[in-house]
């Protein structure tokens, strides 16, 4: 699998982004990514040193729309954390 196949998204939300002060970043990646595919991709996609990853599954949710069922994907995340002496991932442009 690339690296880009790998990382999906960066997931931004109140509890990721207050995260981040202690240099851990949350993305969704691929459902059949292991952890050290998921460092491999980070490290080699933002030029980081990836110290620990975590990988937590996330079950699909029934949703329903009037008398329709159906459910929504499941999902893999993983939170990774980097070293004290890497740099920081930009997840946003820093335009004035």
């Amino acid at each position: 699998m690339d690296a880009r196949d790998v990382i999906k998204r960066p997931i931004i939300t109140e509890a990721s982004m207050l995260a981040v002060d202690e240099k851990k970043y949350t993305f969704e990646v691929d459902v059949r990514a292991n952890k050290t595919q998921v460092r491999q991709a980070i490290e080699e996609i933002f030029d980081v040193k990836v110290e620990k990853v975590n990988i937590l599954n996330v079950r699909a949710k029934l949703k329903r729309v009037g008398r329709y069922a159906g459910y929504t994907n499941k999902r893999r995340k993983a939170i990774v954390k980097l070293t004290e002496s890497s740099k920081d991932i930009q997840l946003f442009s820093e335009e004035a």
